[in-house]
Formats: structure tokens, sequence, C-alpha cells
């Protein structure tokens, strides 16, 4: 029996809302094309009273007690933990990832809640000597209230890695999720009102972005801005807050470099990488998107690495035998055919899909090319969908060269067993996430961000937190 999607309504100072105005928008099962349900979209009368629940909320949960907002926290991860089959399977109905990887994302979303306040039980100021009748203290503070904004890739995780830390530091947030995917959002903000959480404190919109963006930005009341996805957005919204002198975080896109030495079981490495590129159809941030192979056991990897992704099952995310779902939406499938395409006309070699799977739904064929110029926009360009590019290399400087070329810098792999090997590319590689025999993921345990245009601060680890707290000097004369 087919589970019925959900009504999705914004969260506002405590209470469930279809907003003031009248514009909607379709939410899409990217597996089947129909059409779920309807999103209500923000008014500017609508953030008004999210700005001023926001503020309320803050001076209410910021003076509370750290031991009841604990409580409320894990209450909610306990909450969200039970729920996690059906979150699960809403996310799969709205984004496309299997059930599966669904309910992972949805339990690790958990995890994040009880990390962070756990942090924050521990966020401790420190008292500095300095002379007699003369005390000087470091205080930690919440920063204020929050405007986050989340993409579709991780309709759990992302926006609970902003709402858990905010809330664990203490403060109030407004989060703008996606559009595209707000039911998974609507079940996680219902965790943290059944949990208790008072009203002001968590509030959920959906809306036009710019206009959401711009208007939350720009208020006094938004002390800071935590955004995920794409550089462009990110750039301006990196702007706007500049423009009102306000601290941000910011994870954007890479395309990120894996790096295959000789002295490793080529089969052994490409096994591992396709279990990681093909992970949510390669709509992941820090998929592991440019293989750079030696040369020497370049041809034993490129077969390996077709015949493993030649066994993906491709299918509707809620059947159990499905291994990879559907894009996200109409727009990635183009993208990955453009990309494809792109290579094709410049001399690549498509060993391996390249093409739409089926005719209904977002669906696109795990890809494998080689012999992919660098300038072609696969090599450029984060592709954001299951294609995968291998190129030889005939020495290590050769690929650190072109793994470090592009202006991103989030995440990058490499598989070597030589210890010297492993620390020059520890050393060299411009990432900030880097998984050594292994395409790892994120944990809640360390922090995840990127150098150079990949962004700037930290989520996850003791460093998640930083953002959502401000350090004051206090010197007391007694």
């Amino acid at each position: 029996m087919a589970m019925e999607y959900p009504q999705i309504s914004m969260y506002i100072d405590g209470s469930w809302t279809l907003g003031s105005g009248t514009r909607r928008q379709p939410i899409i099962n990217p597996a089947t094309e129909e059409v779920l349900g309807y999103v209500p979209l923000a008014e500017r009368a609508d953030l008004d009273r999210a700005l001023v629940a926001a503020a309320r909320g803050f001076a209410l949960w910021r003076d509370s007690a750290l031991e009841a907002r604990s409580r409320m926290l894990l209450e909610t991860a306990r909450l969200v933990r039970e729920r996690a089959s059906r979150i699960g399977e809403i996310m799969t109905l709205e984004q496309g990832k299997t059930i599966g990887e669904a309910r992972g994302e949805v339990g690790r979303a958990a995890g994040i809640i009880q990390w962070d306040l756990e942090e924050a039980r521990r966020a401790y100021g420190r008292v500095i000597p300095i002379e007699p009748n003369t005390q000087m203290l470091v205080l930690r503070e919440p920063v204020g209230p929050v405007a986050a904004f989340t993409p579709w890739n991780f309709p759990a995780g992302s926006p609970m890695r902003k709402m858990a830390a905010a809330l664990a530091a203490g403060c109030s947030i407004i989060i703008k999720a996606s559009e595209e995917v707000p039911g998974t959002a609507c079940e996680l903000v219902r965790c943290f009102a059944d949990a208790g959480v008072p009203p002001g404190v968590v509030n959920l919109v959906f809306g036009v972005p710019d206009e959401i963006s711009t208007y939350l930005i720009a208020s006094p009341v938004i002390r800071f801005i935590a955004f995920t996805g794409s550089l462009p957005v990110g750039k301006h919204l990196a702007g706007l807050a500049a423009a009102v002198m306000k601290p941000a975080i910011m994870e954007l896109g890479g395309h990120a470099p894996v790096i295959v030495c000789d002295d490793v079981d080529p089969v052994a490495a490409a096994k591992s990488c396709v279990a990681s590129k093909f992970v949510n159809s390669g709509q992941v941030c820090t998929s592991p998107s440019r293989f750079l192979v030696h040369a020497s056991i370049v041809e034993r990897f490129i077969e390996a690495f077709v015949e493993a992704t030649k066994k993906i099952a491709v299918g509707d995310g809620l059947a159990p035998a499905t291994q990879m779902g559907p894009l996200a939406n109409a727009r990635r499938l183009q993208a990955a055919q453009t990309l494809v395409d792109d290579a094709a006309r410049r001399g690549a070699s498509i060993l391996c899909g390249g093409r739409r799977h089926g005719t209904r739904g977002y669906f696109f064929e795990p890809t494998v090319l080689t012999d992919v110029p660098d300038d072609a926009q696969l090599m450029q360009i984060e592709p954001f969908g299951p294609i995968a590019p291998i190129r030889p290399f005939a020495d290590l400087e050769e690929a650190l060269r072109i793994a470090n070329s592009l202006p991103y810098g989030l995440a990058a792999y490499a598989y070597t067993n030589l210890a010297a090997r492993a620390n020059l590319l520890i050393r060299r590689l411009e990432a900030g996430i880097l998984s050594i025999n292994h395409c790892g993921g994120s944990v809640v345990e360390a922090p995840s961000g990127g150098v150079k245009e990949s962004g700037y601060g930290r989520e996850g680890g003791h460093e998640g937190l930083e953002g959502y707290l401000i350090t004051k000097r206090v010197s007391h004369k007694f």
C-alpha cells in the first residue's frame, strides 16, 4: 500500500500555517513525475512574523537552563529515531534516493542533535590571570537568531546540521528548507515541536529563494547566516551578509578528485570508488567526481569500475532491490546529459551509460567515460550526478597539478599504501576534507567544510558550534 504524502505547511511561532498568501509550488516525485502535493510560498508578512518570533524565541531560549534545553533536544533526537522509517519514506518520495539511504540519513540526523547538545555542554569559557583585584573572563555566548538556507540533496542532514547547532548553542533559527523536498523538513521540525521546544525557537518557511534570503539577511533581527548549496548562490548570499557585516558559514560545491596510485590493488580501489560514486545518484557535494589513476594500472581500474557500475540496479527508491534512484529534478537530468554530450563531442569515450534511463521519471544511467579532455565541461564543472570520468596520470606531481587546478577545494580522495606518498598527498591536496584509501562521508564527530571557492566555516565536530557562538571578553576590576 502506497504511503500518503503529508500536507505541507510552514511553522512560524509555534503554529503550522499555509501563510498569508496564495502562492503554491508543486512537489514532484522524481521517480514518477507525479505531483505529490503543494508547498506554500511565504509572503513578506509571513517573514515578518517569523522574525518577531525568532527574536522573542531567542530571548527565551538563550536564558533557559542548559539542562532544560538539553532534555528537549535529547527528546527531539529520540523522536527523530522513532519516526525514521516514516520520515525516510517521505524523503524517498520527494527526493528519489533509495529508502535505505533515506532512513540512514534520518538516523544520522538524530546523531547530529545528540552530538551538538553534548558539545554545547562543554562550550567552556576561561579565566585569565592578570593582576590582583582584577578578573579577566572569556565567555561563550549564542550569537543570536540564525537564518539558514538548505538544498534538496540531503533533506534531513543539511537542515539538521543548522537546526541542531543553532539550538544547542542557545540560538533561535528561521530555516528556509528546499521547496522541492519540504516534507522531510516539516517532519524534523515536528519532532522539535513535539519535544517541547518553545514557540519561536524553530521557524520553518518556504518561498522564492532570493526573496527570502534578501529579506532575512538584511533584517537586524538576524545575526548569523548558514548556507549549503551552489557556488553562485553562496557567493550571492555571502555578499548580502557582508553588506550588513554578518558572519556566515558557506558550505559550497566542489569537484572532488580521486588519486589512485600504482601501489594499490586497482580492482579493490575501483570497487571502493563505485560504492561511493553513485550514492544519492551522485548528487553529493563531496562525491568523488574526477578519477585520476596511474597509467600502469588504469586499464584494470577501468575494467573493474565499469563492471561494478553496470551491475547497479536503477529504479524507484522505494523498491527494495533498487541501488540507485532517480535524479532529484528535471534540471539535473538535463545537466547530466549536457555534460556527457559535451565530453563526447570533444572525443571522450562512453564506456557505459550516457543517457536517460527509461522514459518516466528523472533517471539517468550510471555513466563511465574515458579520454575526457581537461577542457571538457565535465572536468571543469561539478557533475552532481552519476557520471564518472577516468583519466590516467604519469606521476604524482601531474596528478596533484590536475587535482588542484580547479578553484574548488571541498573534498579529495586518494589511494596509496605507502606512508610517504600518503604524507605528500595530505600536505599537497587542496581540500577541506580528505580521505585516504576510502571515500569517506561526513560524520558528526569531525568538521566538514571547504577551502578556496568551496566556502568557509565548518559543520560537525566541536568546530560545528563555533559560528553560532560569540566570544566575549570581560575585564572586571573589584
